[in-house]
């Protein structure tokens, strides 16, 4: 059995249709899975359209009721209503992901509204990285996401991925020596690149939007500012060739320029330089079959250590029942003493 989600509702946004129509109050759901964290914009339109197809397919409502709407008064001019409706939501949300009746949880409409994999014996570990950490362009899911204190660090790492992810790149496409695996090689640092720079500046601006509304001391804002501003630099700089201060480069990569020489190369010729690059690609083989095998354990380990809860949460749950058995037993035997006596 799957751990339960953390789910929450630490924020809300206003957003503004750019086709002229009316403004309306996002929520952005924060959850909390075993290996990442990713933030869901919903309305309380969408709220109404899930409540609605929970109670159409499992047949009873949800444990919790939705908080109801109000006609005389709009969250986007009453901070109040906003509040009072951002707990009620939040309370509907982890009264579903949290009770013990899981016919909720097993709809599709459960999983559709959350982004969660489909299919009833899917795990929320095993979610995908692509459309759960808000994607690049979307804006307001970036800023929302970085608003919140403990995504922000998914976020940041995100970040670090996928400026690892372009250096890895760049790296493939000046080793390659076919023009189709160049072109794909460099279109992925490109995208890549593209990724980490949005991040880059909704993490600016969500630690904006902690700082000001006071969710994080001075002392963490100024060291997470920094964690941003060193960690991006260096990398940018590693790719694109910008010597600084905090990174000064020594023979790091620069984007169009030719490889300079090492030791290792300078006294080779053309076809010793390529055997030097098969050697070395051929010991990176290796470093990744070793890696593989260890990945592959610790796995293992990790499916070991799953199968070994769910068979202490069964025995739990066998003892839960066996004690309420013996608990009704016994108020039957405490109702025939008093009627003896």
């Amino acid at each position: 059995m799957a751990p339960p989600i953390e789910i929450s509702i630490p924020t809300t946004s206003t957003s503004a249709p750019t086709d002229g129509s009316k403004p309306y109050t996002l929520y952005n759901i924060t959850l909390r899975l075993p290996l990442r964290s990713f933030v869901v914009q919903k309305r309380y339109n969408d709220f109404v359209t899930l409540h609605a197809s929970l109670s159409s397919l499992v047949g009873d409502a949800p444990p919790e009721p939705l908080p109801s709407k109000s006609w005389f008064k709009s969250t986007l001019s009453s901070p109040e209503l906003t509040e009072q409706r951002r707990a009620g939501l939040q309370k509907y949300l982890c009264a579903i992901a949290e009770s013990p009746d899981r016919r909720w949880r097993d709809t599709s409409a459960w999983r559709a509204f959350l982004n969660l994999p489909g299919g009833a014996g899917a795990s929320v570990s095993g979610v995908s990285v692509e459309g759960r950490i808000p994607a690049i362009g979307l804006r307001d899911a970036n800023v929302a996401a970085a608003s919140d204190a403990g995504t922000w660090l998914d976020l940041h790492r995100e970040m670090k991925g996928a400026l690892h992810e372009a250096r890895v790149a760049l790296g493939r496409r000046d080793s390659a020596t076919e023009n189709g695996v160049r072109v794909e090689a460099g279109s992925q640092a490109k995208r890549a690149l593209i990724k980490a720079g949005s991040l880059m500046g909704a993490l600016g601006e969500g630690l904006r939007v902690l700082k000001g509304e006071g969710r994080l001391g001075e002392g963490e804002v100024r060291r997470r500012r920094d964690l941003q501003g060193v960690a991006s630099a260096s990398e940018r700089n590693q790719l694109m060739g910008e010597p600084t201060r905090l990174a000064p480069r020594t023979g790091g990569r620069v984007l169009g320029a030719p490889l300079p020489e090492t030791e290792r190369t300078r006294e080779l010729d053309n076809e010793g330089v390529l055997v030097l690059q098969r050697d070395i690609m051929k010991e990176q083989d290796q470093d990744v079959e070793a890696l593989t095998k260890i990945v592959r354990r610790q796995r293992e380990m990790g499916l070991a250590i799953y199968n070994e809860v769910n068979a202490h949460i069964d025995m739990l749950d066998r003892l839960d029942q066996d004690t309420d058995v013996v608990g009704k037993k016994l108020d039957v035997a405490k109702d025939r003493a008093r009627r003896l006596g």
